[in-house]
């Protein structure tokens, strides 16, 4: 394992933090890779998780990145109603870990928090991130994030800059 690893995979995930709370969309996108995941895991029980984004019903669930493109249009347009008005939001990425590591892949787990207000009221939303990144072009891209949020009754709607 390379050193300095860790602290280089946390700057990636600090970094995609930084750039949801300061809506620079375009370099989030960025950061995915074209044949990229992104799930929001739901739970089927008070103590399981769907485990099957084809098959068990999802929070939010894309399979490549154009479908994120689409979510960000529609935060930009004001098509999107859950977005209207975007909230402000603060991000931390916390106890981040390397797991498994193949030739092309490193696996990496974090919990996280994050503080949206809207309307004079703060939600506050927590959970744990899974990401499997992919070294492309010298830089860590996100191939995969899987999101379990642990606080799942809420009382407005959901979108990516929550998350």
């Amino acid at each position: 394992m390379e050193p300095n690893l860790l602290v280089r995979v946390s700057a990636v995930l600090y970094r995609e933090a930084s750039l949801l709370d300061e809506r620079r969309w375009d370099e989030w996108l960025a950061m995915y890779l074209e044949n990229c995941e992104f799930w929001l895991l739901a739970w089927d029980s008070e103590y399981e998780l769907a485990l099957n984004p084809k098959t068990d019903l999802s929070l939010i669930y894309y399979d490549n990145r154009s479908n994120l493109e689409e979510r960000v249009v529609r935060i930009r347009t004001g098509l999107s109603a859950a977005s209207r008005p975007l909230p402000r939001t603060w991000h931390l990425v916390s106890n981040v870990r390397l797991g498994e590591q193949t030739e092309d892949n490193l696996q990496v787990f974090a919990k996280w928090q994050t503080h949206a207000y809207r309307h004079e009221q703060t939600d506050t939303y927590y959970g744990t991130y899974e990401y499997w990144l992919r070294k492309q072009d010298g830089e860590f891209r996100i191939a995969r994030k899987k999101i379990v949020l642990i606080n799942d009754v809420l009382c407005t709607a959901l979108d990516i800059y929550n998350i």
